[in-house]
């Protein structure tokens, strides 16, 4: 499977990033981003882009492709709502308008959030956008097409978001992240997890195209399973 990752430097990106570095069933990644992804590995291809609104010179790289995981986004915090609709919305269709159009079979998996709200009657700015985000690349004639709404992610393997306000905040709950995982799994994942349900719903797929914390959570068991050598649940 070759995968084309956006947001490779992110906190959930660098987690995708090293699950599909360390898969044997995952043959290439194509890192796509303003800067280079910061890692070397021989299966890693940094596609450095500055204007990700102009993919065209670049549509021969961008081919031949199994699977994207979009992990690109930004914190609404200090955001007016074009802004953020701009690089939320606008950025995340215009990538896709253009990997739909170059692989007919891809799967798209796109990083959403928890509280995300389709219907577009969210009093929270972000969950609207999210929402109208999420229901445009539905209509998307993608193979298939996931949206990942994970709640609390606990960074594993020494990452760090770049964001200064999910660093603060980790800060405090850091801590208390694993005691949480155990007595609210449904709630709680990691950045492992989310790499490992990424590549295992590309390969293998799911009932519907809303991904909660307990689906990632019960699909990285299943892809563990899998590299163990045991049926997947």
């Amino acid at each position: 499977m070759k995968v084309i990752l956006l947001g490779a430097t992110g906190m959930i990106g660098q987690g995708v990033l090293r699950e599909c570095l360390l898969d044997p069933e995952v043959t290439g990644v194509l890192a796509l981003g303003r800067r280079p992804s910061g890692q070397r590995h021989p299966k890693l291809v940094d596609l450095v882009v500055p204007d990700l609104l102009d993919l065209a010179p670049h549509a021969a790289a961008l081919a031949g492709h199994d699977a994207c995981f979009y992990c690109l986004g930004v914190s609404s915090a200090g955001m007016g709502e074009a802004e953020y609709r701009r690089v939320t919305r606008d950025l995340t269709l215009a990538v896709a308008g253009v990997l739909v159009g170059l692989n007919p079979d891809l799967t798209f998996v796109y990083v959403s959030g928890a509280g995300t709200d389709p219907t577009g009657r969210a009093g929270a700015m972000w969950a609207r956008v999210k929402g109208e985000t999420e229901n445009a690349l539905l209509q998307l004639p993608f193979r298939r097409t996931y949206l990942f709404r994970p709640g609390l992610v606990q960074p594993l393997h020494g990452i760090r978001s770049r964001t200064w306000v999910y660093r603060l905040a980790y800060s405090v709950v850091g801590p208390l992240l694993p005691v949480l995982d155990r007595f609210f799994p449904d709630r709680v994942t990691t950045t492992e997890r989310m790499g490992m349900a990424m590549i295992e719903v590309a390969r293998h797929g799911w009932p519907g195209p809303v991904i909660e914390a307990a689906d990632v959570n019960a699909l990285a068991r299943a892809a563990a399973a899998r590299r163990a050598g045991r049926p997947g649940p």
